[in-house]
């Protein structure tokens, strides 16, 4: 959700305002929604899951603006060993 709401930068120029399909079907970010991956079939992708209920409850938990506190404003995954993730990152 992070990737969605931010204000700047490549994330916000495709989430085109605030839209999470956008940001999930942005090629070559999330593995999940790929058939294939290095020209093989992903047998784990979305297409061959069967959701539960606790999975519902928690992506309407995120989709509410709920967010874990550890998270900040983190764009790519959490590194359990750094507290904080940079607001900016300069290469």
């Amino acid at each position: 959700m992070n990737r969605v709401q931010v204000a700047q930068g490549e994330y916000a120029r495709v989430s085109q305002g605030g839209n999470i399909q956008n940001i999930i079907f942005q090629p070559g970010q999330f593995d999940c929604v790929r058939e294939t991956i290095n020209g093989q079939y992903n047998p784990q992708n979305i297409y061959n899951m069967n959701p539960t209920d606790v999975h519902y409850e928690i992506a309407d938990w995120a989709l509410s603006g709920n967010k874990l506190n550890e998270i900040g404003e983190c764009l790519w995954y959490l590194n359990p060993f750094r507290p904080n993730c940079r607001k900016y990152i300069s290469f």
